[in-house]
């Protein structure tokens, strides 16, 4: 049924950027329309254990700490819906996001999309995500302090990954499919002198030894030259693969670096005026929780100026 009511600010998405940003323009009475989304939550929902996020000493769950965040924007007015936005219409104001449930009119938006950690679409992948296996060394390398680690790929991605775990780890070894790195010189000079990273070329991940209960105990490992699969013991397994940052719907409407995220300029706001973003569909560099919540701050805040220059 087509929403007809002409909204001061729509958050596409509701990870900590999207909540932080429906939490300040909540308090300021702007009643925020939050669409969540197709993961509500974002990559948080996937995490099991949050040790770096201020205010929890004994850390907190993934889901546990959106949904705190959740109840939060919603106490101050704030109203959440499912609907995932399949297109927009930045051409002109009020802006249009159209869902399947109908479209939605906005006189300021902001972009919470986030970005989505590249996979390799193996079978097991949601049952041992945050059990073993992770895209975010600097979220989960503290986990495996003496321990014994994967790194799968081969590009800066897999070297900044492998790098930041030799901190906790004993061994970091790099899978790579083939008999050398696409990294930059100065990543593979870094990655090749580190004592504790080793490389197992030629080889690609096939599979995870293990539970999803107790967590991963080793990976199945297939040499892309004869064929040949090995199991191979370790405690977990990291992917270096990159992120894709969840702009489609934004193509050609909006300015987008060549890596696909959004550039802002001053602040959060984008080459639309009116148009915010926050979070890790800007941010290709910390993709951290508490990042994504301090710039979904200044989304809001942006956001509230550009609304009061409206008068």
């Amino acid at each position: 049924m087509p929403d007809k009511e002409l909204h001061d600010v729509i958050i596409l998405g509701s990870g900590p950027a999207g909540l932080t940003a429906a939490l300040y323009t909540a308090r300021a009475n702007f009643s925020p329309l939050v669409l969540e989304g197709a993961q509500p939550g974002g990559q948080l929902t996937i995490t099991t254990d949050v040790e770096n996020y201020p205010g929890f000493p004994e850390g907190v769950d993934g889901p546990g700490l959106v949904n705190l965040m959740k109840q939060q924007a919603e106490r101050f007015g704030a109203r959440t819906l499912l609907d995932p936005a399949t297109a927009v219409d930045l051409g002109s104001t009020p802006f249009k996001v159209t869902t399947d449930a109908g479209d939605y009119r906005s006189k300021t938006l902001i972009i919470a999309t986030g970005a989505s950690a590249r996979m390799l679409g193996l079978e097991g992948e949601d049952q041992y995500m945050g059990r073993g296996l992770s895209a975010c060394a600097t979220c989960d390398g503290f986990f495996y302090k003496e321990k014994e680690v994967l790194v799968i790929g081969g590009g800066d991605s897999a070297m900044e990954e492998a790098g930041f775990l030799t901190r906790f780890a004993t061994k970091v070894t790099i899978v790579h499919r083939r008999d050398e790195l696409r990294a930059s010189k100065i990543m593979q000079d870094r990655a090749r002198a580190n004592e504790k990273i080793d490389f197992l070329w030629n080889s690609v991940l096939e599979g995870f030894v293990g539970n999803p209960e107790a967590g991963i105990t080793g990976a199945t490992i297939r040499n892309v030259t004869d064929g040949s699969t090995s199991q191979v013991a370790c405690d977990g397994i990291f992917y270096g693969l990159g992120h894709t940052p969840n702009t489609a719907i934004f193509a050609d409407q909006i300015e987008i670096d060549e890596k696909g995220y959004i550039v802002t300029g001053k602040g959060t706001a984008t080459s639309v005026p009116g148009v915010f973003a926050a979070g890790d569909v800007q941010d290709s560099r910390y993709r951290q929780a508490i990042t994504a919540a301090g710039s979904g701050c200044m989304a809001a805040l942006d956001a509230e100026h550009y609304l009061e220059s409206l008068g």
